[in-house]
Formats: structure tokens, sequence, C-alpha cells
């Protein structure tokens, strides 16, 4: 087999170097992220996989074993270690090779605007606002913003990631028939690239595949929009690239400047959208709760929760339906009591696990403020 170049050589260690730093890190281990970027690997087809890429294979497959149960797509972290190390291992990797097609099923909420929630600050639903504001991974500034409410600022908000996150912003301003800027500000997860892809999604597009054209991110592929959506965003909204300020005031002076731009431009109304009206967003039936009065306990048993304010620690004891005490589960925080029940195989029904995460998270919240905890009948 012929030798492949010294790049594609650096570019598996530096991938590998990556994963390696992530499986340190118990957050890696539970999340989407690292599981994906395993799972990419290991489905490389055997003709792709020179000798490096079958090694790292190997070993991604080792890797995907020390897994911990999945608890979240993406923490939005600084740094993302399986991010980064597949936009490392782009050199190496089949031109071809995309993530598997998971379609994230965005929520979407009827008749209200941003048809997509997240963690938005949205300051003018209706009226003379023509400008959103992205800051990338960066919450706070997002929230200085919006504290700062300039004139002309719509709605402002992070945008971790290089593909759902993108997705929300494409639904929320095509749906805004003020909205024409979009700036984006602050600075992306080190391994997501989301500035870096909003920009070559609006120079670009996306290819038949809907992967970001020319984006640096390995996962720039759109799962929840259509090609059409896309189009509509390119034509209606005007990139400001400010990637890397974090100034307030500099980025208030640029959201002031295009609200008189846009004022002096065109008219700026709640109504009015150059005759053509916002594109419908699809959006999954709204399920009202409804409260149940059939209760049916868990063969498994049932548990008191106790929290010790002098020893700050939770006790969760475990009985029988005889009252027998069978264990005693002792944590500091809510989150590692319910996670040892559930992996120990403790507690059978999903009604039974949800009441006892509450719980839990209640008899947590009374232990750091110091107010008594009275536990609550299922």
């Amino acid at each position: 087999m012929k030798a492949p170049q010294a790049h594609l050589l650096d570019s598996v260690a530096d991938g590998y170097r990556e994963l390696k730093a992530g499986m340190r890190l118990n957050k890696c281990r539970r999340c989407g992220c690292m599981r994906d970027a395993l799972q990419e690997l290991i489905a490389l087809p055997e003709s792709d996989a020179w000798e490096p890429m079958a090694r790292l294979k190997e070993q991604a497959a080792v890797w995907l074993t020390e897994m911990a149960p999945i608890r979240y797509t993406c923490l939005g972290c600084r740094r993302c270690y399986p991010a980064a190390a597949m936009n490392r291992l782009q050199g190496a990797l089949p031109p071809a090779t995309a993530p598997p097609d998971r379609d994230c099923g965005l929520p979407e909420q009827a008749h209200r605007w941003p048809p997509v929630p997240g963690e938005y600050h949205v300051l003018c639903r209706h009226g003379d606002c023509p400008v959103a504001v992205s800051t990338l991974a960066d919450a706070p500034l997002a929230t200085a913003l919006a504290n700062a409410h300039p004139p002309g600022l719509c709605i402002v908000g992070k945008t971790e990631t290089e593909n759902i996150g993108i997705e929300k912003i494409i639904k929320n301003t095509i749906t805004h028939p003020v909205l024409a800027y979009l700036v984006v500000t602050g600075t992306s997860s080190e391994g997501h690239c989301s500035g870096q892809t909003l920009l070559a999604l609006h120079r670009n597009g996306v290819d038949a595949h809907m992967r970001v054209i020319g984006s640096p991110g390995k996962r720039a592929v759109l799962r929840n929009v259509t090609p059409a959506e896309v189009d509509t965003f390119r034509r209606q909204v005007q990139l400001v690239d400010r990637i890397g300020i974090r100034n307030v005031k500099r980025i208030v002076e640029t959201i002031e400047s295009l609200y008189r731009k846009a004022r002096s431009s065109t008219p700026v109304c709640a109504s009015c959208s150059g005759g053509t009206a916002p594109p419908a967003i699809p959006s999954p039936p709204v399920v009202e709760a409804q409260p149940s009065s059939k209760i049916k306990l868990d063969d498994r048993g049932y548990f008191v929760i106790i929290p010790r304010p002098n020893r700050r620690d939770i006790l969760a004891e475990h009985y029988d339906y005889d009252h027998h005490l069978l264990r005693t589960i002792r944590g500091n925080d809510a989150r590692s009591i319910y996670l040892t029940i559930i992996e120990n195989g403790w507690i059978s029904r999903l009604d039974h696990a949800a009441y006892l995460g509450k719980e839990l998270a209640r008899a947590e919240g009374c232990l750091k403020s110091g107010l008594p905890y009275r536990q609550d009948g299922a």
C-alpha cells in the first residue's frame, strides 16, 4: 500500500489526541458529540481505512465501549474535543463521508414567534426591529446586550453548534417579516466553528447533502431545514461579521447603525415584508399535559428521601412494600443519586423515575438554601 502523505498522518495523529483528551473527561463520555464522532469513525468503509486510520477505528471501537449512557447531545463547551477531532481528520477522511442522518426534531411553537424555542432574549416580536444578534458560544454577552436593549434589536442569543444552532437561526429569522440583519459576534466553541459556518452558509449555501459549503466544521450538515429555507435566509438576511468582538458598547453601536440604515432605506413595519408573506414553518402537534389519578406502584419498591444539612448530603432509603429497608444511597447531589439508582436497576417505571428525580432535585435545593424539605406523595 502506498504510504499516505505526511499531512494525512498528522491529521490522524491530531484527531487521535483530541479524542483521547476528551475520553479522559466524564462529561465527554456522556455526550452525544463524542458518541457520534466515534460511531462515524467506526462506520468508515474498510477500503478507505489505510493502516493509521484502521488503528484509529479500532481505538474508536474500544472508546465506544467506555462511553457512559448519553445524558445530553451537546453542552456547548468552550472546547469540544470530538468536534475538534473530526475537524482535524477532515483531510484524512473520504470526501463523501458525512455524519449519520439524525433528525433532532426541532420543537416548534404554533402561532408564536420565534417558532423554534431556545435560549434567546426576545425584545421585539412585531415592531420596528430589523436586527438579530448571535453571540456564538458567549451566553453572558447575549444577556449583556439584552440588558442594554438598543433600538432596533429584535432577538439576541447564543449559537453553540454548527448544525442545530444554525438551523434555529434560519427558522427564526425567515419567519419574521422585518428581520434584515444578523450580527455575528462573540467567540465560537472551539471545535464547533459555528461562526465560520454561518459566514460560509451565507456566502456559499449548501450542497446536495445539506452540508454547508466551505465550512471548516466537520458536522456542518443541516438536517432540519430545507434548501428553500436556506435560500430564503440567504436572500432575506444580511450577515454582519463582528466575530471576536465582546465589547458591548461597540456591538450596540453596530446595532444602532444598522437600525438607522434600515429606517432610512425602506419603511420598517410589522405588516410589510416586501409583498411576500413569511414562509410557514410546519409545527408538530402540541399535546396538553393531563393530570392522572392512576398511580401504579413500582414493583421494585419505593424511596424515602432525607436531606442531612449537618452533613451536606442526601440519603435515599430504598424499601420494599413490606417496608424492609433494602439499601441506602448516599450522595451530595440529586444527579449522582438518581443515576446510581437507574444504573443499578433499582427502579422500573418511567413515572417513578420522573417523580424521584423531581423530589431529589427539591431535596438538593432545600439543602443548599437551608429550607426544610418535606417529600411529596407520588
